[in-house]
């Protein structure tokens, strides 16, 4: 909510006139006119954080004029200027994931505040929070017409617990709504509903004031919502309740990339193939911490549906955020989804006041640029572990016998026998298909296209292979609603992608167990088994256990890869199957052309679907509806539960900080490598029996078949620290050639990382974690970090971080460093038997360089300098207080 300005900016408040409205506004134009610098030539994306500052400028407290000017000079010194500024976003996106312990969090908060002698009340929402029950649903069931209830129904009984304490939440909390589960997935009902581009609310005196929509998430695809001109980004659980609670996230004022596109997709192309290839583009130029923004006359020929496509993997790409400036087509599509005509006529009065329109003058100061004709843009995948590994879809099946020999080391021609079944499974074979994830499913070009597919294919008799698990799991309810209406759900059904659920899915590894006969096949002759999704993530380890190669298709390539189900086979020249006659059928045979996708958009894709199927939102089905929970401001929390435990972080905790402490003596926990990611470091998926997580529900009577997923038990910190570090596919380089969340215990000796850590610290012994390059891609789960702390690891040094998970780790009170002058562990020679010790820290600043002193195996010592990634002041304040949520915890109490 706008707070008083301060005197310097109170003239940069204006008047608007939108339609028939008259409403408040804070003018860039007019502080530019007031003196306080040259804002003209700033992108989009950036005006938007000005108009921030000068909003919640409040002479120096938060936001200083200072602040403001310097927008001027990022302008004026070619796109760069990296001081630090308070930010404050307009709202929270959650999801049931990241949101579950998110509100763990404030319930031990409310403990922690009442233990401090402070008001319960005061532990709430500032900020409109909203969350969006979509990660949970597995796929269990698949291809028939019971699998989308039975999985539903699978869904409550495993996750009963979790939708109590969700539930509780939204009566306990101001400010906080609950979108139930089968809904959507939350990025997507965030761009279909929640998002208005430009927002409205009252300010302290009751006057209404307009300003930018704005919103951080707890999970790192929101940037999709950046595709309708809304700037947001994925940010940690703990740093998105910090923003919840009223506190400003401290931030560098961006370097901008902007990404010039031009020209049109070419016939048989899809946005999934564009993405793809600006993925590539992207992680080449180098965007880690970087805003980028998409412009040029492309745009003129870009939906907004591919706009979302392309901002949704941002992390993908390791920028902040890829933001698309408001024009013509975010109007068009706002209208198509049910917004209203004044808020229409709002966002195109504002925007066009504000400097926030894209027209065909727009050409803005970048700090660097970059160039793409999307006439260019050829069929795709990407695979098989990264997602900016990107593969012309004619040189797919070469790129597979490549990888088969130089990265998994196998032969292609090994088959084994499925029992029971009247065929044999080969490395190769693709055992997933999975029509998946934010990223695809709010497009209804490529749903459409899938669903086209299929009917041709169904036509002429072709069928999935039968040892390819398929399945269909849109984004919201209205690609239901418009693939009924131009009757391809029918011909989706007839070769397998039934309708299993509204959610997530297979992108976060909720992909469900295999076939058994299958599962033990691929497990007997060690095969590499394949998956194809139309997702965004295909990490290490992430999709299924029993797969080991995973690609990132388009959903009509999804739909082809189930017919053909060999990644050997080169679906450009080779035949998918053959017709009732025994004729060989083609890719090009089915493929619709781009005009009969367009048609059936245009006459399918309704203002009255968006309308009818956003009406109830947060009503949810009967299931929901009849949750029951207490009403009390303080959680009960059941010491039984194995889903929700009230978490350590607050507990004994005093009213003072302490001081910033040096590492002295550290043993080392873990020697990683490059990209290792938050699924490596925290895992979503399921676990075994005989892991420490699986050890611990097993002492507490828990059936491995209710195990559930690391994802939906993260509310309970007893297994997610047990399933730290515990992926199946994380190398650890203290170990020779073992995978899997393994370590050196005190004693020399092999064990779990967890047994390993809960040694050291009986022993009073800190731990480091050494890292490469990306140390902390991928998803922005806070239990990377929270997990890390709690193994008792006080320090990660590596080669470099990216954004999110660099920040979590400081709001957690774990400090994170980068070698400096060439050094690495490679050059070091670390083997894990080093002692390490980081000095300096007693008296540290941002980004400041600290001495490190590592005594090797042998006895002898090598003094390195280290870049201390404590990066602004509130950071340093942060690791005092031991994490953010202490601090604001502290905060709040003394108030």
């Amino acid at each position: 909510m706008p707070i008083t300005v301060g005197q310097d900016t109170a003239k940069t408040r204006q008047t608007l006139t939108a339609g028939s409205q008259s409403i408040s506004y804070y003018s860039i134009p007019a502080a530019q006119a007031a003196g306080l610098g040259d804002f003209a030539k700033l992108p989009a994306a950036l005006k938007v954080v000005l108009e921030n500052m000068l909003r919640f400028e409040d002479g120096g407290r938060t936001v200083s004029v200072e602040d403001i000017k310097a927008f001027a000079e990022w302008g004026a010194k070619g796109g760069k200027n990296p001081r630090e500024i308070a930010y404050r976003p307009a709202r929270v996106l959650m999801q049931d994931f990241t949101g579950v312990p998110a509100v763990v969090d404030l319930a031990a908060m409310r403990d922690g505040i009442v233990g401090l002698g402070g008001d319960a009340q005061k532990i709430n929402p500032l900020n409109p929070v909203d969350l969006v029950i979509d990660h949970s649903v597995m796929i269990d069931e698949f291809g028939n017409p019971r699998a989308f209830q039975m999985n539903v129904d699978r869904e409550y009984e495993r996750n009963m617990e979790r939708y109590q304490f969700l539930k509780w939440g939204q009566s306990a909390f101001n400010n906080f709504r609950v979108v139930p589960p089968g809904t959507g997935i939350c990025h997507q009902v965030n761009v279909e509903y929640l998002a208005q581009t430009i927002w409205s609310d009252t300010d302290q005196n009751g006057e209404m004031v307009a300003y930018p929509d704005t919103l951080v998430g707890t999970d790192s695809h929101t940037t999709m919502v950046n595709g309708l001109a809304v700037l947001g980004w994925g940010v940690g659980g703990i740093e998105a309740e910090a923003a919840m609670l009223g506190q400003p996230i401290s931030m560098l004022i961006p370097e901008v990339v902007g990404f010039k596109l031009t020209g049109e997709m070419v016939e048989g192309t899809t946005a999934t193939d564009l993405v793809l290839k600006v993925v590539e583009m992207l992680r080449a130029h180098g965007v880690v911490s970087k805003f980028v923004e998409f412009y040029g006359d492309g745009l003129d020929n870009l939906p907004l549906a591919d706009r979302a496509t392309i901002a949704n993997m941002a992390p993908e790409y390791g920028a902040t955020c890829g933001f698309f400036p408001i024009d013509g087509e975010t109007l068009r599509y706002m209208r198509q989804t049910g917004r209203d005509e004044d808020r229409l006529a709002l966002v195109e009065a504002y925007a066009k006041e504000n400097g926030l329109w894209r027209d065909a003058d727009y050409d803005p100061i970048y700090t660097s640029t970059l160039e793409l004709d999307m006439g260019t843009i050829v069929p795709a995948i990407s695979g098989p572990k990264r997602p900016q590994d990107h593969i012309a879809l004619t040189e797919a099946s070469a790129a597979f016998g490549r990888e088969m020999a130089e990265t998994f080391k196998r032969p292609t021609d090994k088959t084994v026998t499925v029992e029971g079944e009247d065929y044999s499974l080969s490395s190769g074979k693709v055992v997933i298909a999975s029509i998946t994830s934010c990223t695809n499913t709010s497009n209804p070009y490529v749903m459409i296209g899938a669903g086209l597919v299929a009917r041709k294919a169904r036509a002429l008799g072709l069928n999935r292979k039968p040892w390819v698990k398929t399945s269909l799991a849109p984004g919201s309810q209205v690609v239901t609603e418009y693939l009924e209406a131009a009757g391809l759900q029918e011909d989706l059904d007839a070769i397998g992608f039934n309708l299993v659920g509204y959610g997530c899915t297979t992108c976060i590894g909720n992909s469900g167990p295999l076939q058994p006969e299958i599962s033990k096949a691929i497990a007997d002759g060690d095969l590499v088994a394949t998956s194809v999704l139309s997702g965004n993530r295909n990490f290490e380890g992430r999709i299924s256990p029993d797969v080991r190669a995973n690609y990132l298709a388009s959903p009509p390539l999804v739909v082809a890869y189930a017919l053909a189900g060999d990644m050997n086979i080169d679906l450009t020249t080779e035949p998918l199957g053959q017709d009732k006659n025994g004729k060989d059928i083609f890719l090009k045979d089915i493929w619709p052309s781009n005009a009969e996708i367009a048609e059936l958009v245009e006459k399918t894709v309704t203002r009255e679907a968006f309308l009818s199927k956003y009406a109830d939102v947060f009503k949810g089905d009967e299931k929901w509806q009849s949750v029951e929970v207490p009403q009390q401001e303080v959680y009960d929390w059941p010491a039984s539960s194995t889903y929700i435990q009230n978490p350590p972080y607050f507990q004994g905790m005093g009213m003072e900080p302490g001081t910033i402490s040096n590492v002295e003596g550290a043993k080392v926990l873990l020697v990683l490598g490059d990209m290792v990611t938050t699924d490596h470091i925290s895992p979503a998926g399921s676990f075994a029996a005989s892991s420490p997580a699986g050890q611990y529900l097993t002492d507490r009577q828990v059936q491995p078949r209710e195990f559930n997923s690391y994802g939906s038990r993260r509310g309970n910190h007893e297994v997610m620290m047990r399933g730290t570090f515990a992926n199946i596919r994380i190398k650890n380089e203290m170990l020779d050639g073992v995978e899997g969340g393994y370590t050196k215990g005190p004693d020399g000796q092999q064990t779990s990382v967890y047994e390993a850590s809960m040694a050291y610290q009986e022993a009073g012994t800190p731990l480091v974690v050494f890292g490469g390059e990306q140390y902390g891609a991928g998803s922005s789960r806070d239990w990377a970090a929270k997990g890390t702390a709690l193994l008792g690891v006080k320090a990660v040094i590596a080669e470099s971080f990216e954004r999110i998970h660099r920040s979590n780790l400081v709001g957690m009170g774990v400090i994170p460093f980068e070698f400096t002058g060439g050094d690495s562990r490679k050059t070091l020679g670390l083997t894990g038997e080093e002692t390490v010790s980081i000095t300096g820290l007693d008296s540290v600043e941002p980004l400041q360089e600290v001495p490190c002193s590592i005594t090797m195996g042998d006895g002898t010592v090598k003094d390195i300098t280290l870049k201390c990634r404590i990066d602004t002041e509130v950071e340093v304040e942060y690791i005092e207080n031991g994490g953010v949520l202490h601090y604001v915890l502290r905060n709040l109490a003394k108030s």
